[in-house]
């Protein structure tokens, strides 16, 4: 049998995935036709359900619930991994960031700042909006264009997401605030950014056939870290395998591997959180793919 699946190629995705479309475990009959996508395309294909499995952002989950819900395996939760707002100006970072944390109104002017996102679905463009609600000045691009955006003038501010956490400081760029953190000290739960999700009208017991294989995927990768290297490497925008790897080691952990107790609540904050502030549509269907 085979099906569609959606993932970035930004090395988190690609060192989970890598054992099960390449068959290093048994996929028990399974085949996969995967596409590549930065993540703000995969939330556009979600909303059309277009993949039978896919990855998205967790903002982006809450507008495709309807037609799927969230496996077990395979998210990017945990702790210092947020999106970074960053500027040029280090002038106005450190304005930015004293405002941020005196709980100060922005002037007229600054609030007129351009941003440039990684998408309005994306779970950093949610987690910008309730750090600062009065920046709504903002510009789509793909993530690996906003740092150039943002040193040729293009944009005031950018919203960084991936490896771009690691290369900003080189540029001469500078940190407002890590929204990781910020979510953090808001919730004391770790940060949900992306999960896979699975089309709500699969036979139950393939759904947890995918989650299962999933999982033993990414126990594959954790117990042989440099199989995948070759593949990686060739979907990486950061060809340095350091880089590579830190950014793996920031966004895969156990909660790739099993969602448990602190990774499900934390998904249920993000949401009731969302909820309650009206930046999302009432939810109505189950989140989490039952056991």
């Amino acid at each position: 049998m085979k099906l569609t699946l959606g993932f970035s190629p930004c090395p988190n995705d690609t060192f989970i995935f890598d054992a099960l479309i390449h068959h290093k475990i048994d996929t028990e009959g399974l085949e996969f036709e995967v596409q590549y996508h930065d993540v703000e395309t995969l939330n556009q294909k979600a909303f059309q359900g277009e993949l039978d499995i896919t990855k998205l952002s967790y903002h982006a989950f809450a507008y495709a619930v309807n037609d799927y819900e969230l496996l077990d395996a395979g998210s990017a939760l945990g702790s210092g991994v947020g999106p970074l707002l960053i500027a040029k100006d280090p002038e106005l970072a450190a304005r930015l960031k004293r405002a941020l944390e005196d709980k100060e109104e922005l002037s007229a002017a600054e609030s007129k700042l351009k941003i440039g996102i990684p998408g309005k679905y994306t779970t950093a463009n949610f987690l910008l909006g309730l750090a600062f609600p009065t920046l709504p000045n903002k510009v789509e691009l793909v993530f690996s264009d906003i740092e150039q955006s943002l040193l040729d003038g293009v944009i005031d501010l950018g919203l960084i997401i991936h490896e771009n956490r690691f290369t900003y400081r080189a540029k001469g760029l500078h940190k407002v605030v890590d929204l990781g953190d910020f979510w953090e000290q808001t919730t004391s739960s770790p940060i949900p950014l992306g999960g896979i999700v699975v089309k709500r009208g699969l036979n139950e017991g393939l759904k947890l056939k995918i989650n299962r294989l999933l999982r033993e995927s990414v126990q594959f990768a954790f117990e042989n870290p440099k199989s995948g290297l070759n593949y990686i490497r060739s979907h990486a925008q950061e060809m340095e395998e350091t880089v590579m790897y830190q950014h793996i080691e920031l966004y895969v952990n156990k909660y790739s591997e099993h969602l448990g107790t602190d990774g499900r609540r934390a998904i249920q904050q993000m949401f009731d959180k969302a909820q309650a502030l009206k930046l999302v549509p009432p939810l109505d269907k189950r989140l989490f793919l039952t056991k």
